[in-house]
């Protein structure tokens, strides 16, 4: 018995097909995304991004922005 192996693209071709059709476009992202490094310091990315802004002010530009994005 000779056993055909498929070309891993098309395996992964597949598999991404299977994960989306079973768990949806979103939580197949979610799912694969624990196989992947992240980069990067994100506790000094964070401090430079907030410095000197209380959680209020964070807040309220995310209230802007998101309202800009839904039209409001």
């Amino acid at each position: 018995m000779k056993l055909q192996m498929k070309p891993l693209v098309e395996v992964n071709r597949q598999a991404f097909w299977v994960l989306y059709r079973e768990l949806g476009v979103v939580d197949a992202a979610r799912f694969l995304q624990q196989f992947t490094e992240g980069f990067g310091d994100y506790s000094k990315k964070r401090e430079a991004l907030f410095a000197g802004r209380s959680l209020e002010e964070i807040i309220e530009e995310i209230k802007q922005e998101s309202g800009d994005m839904v039209g409001g």
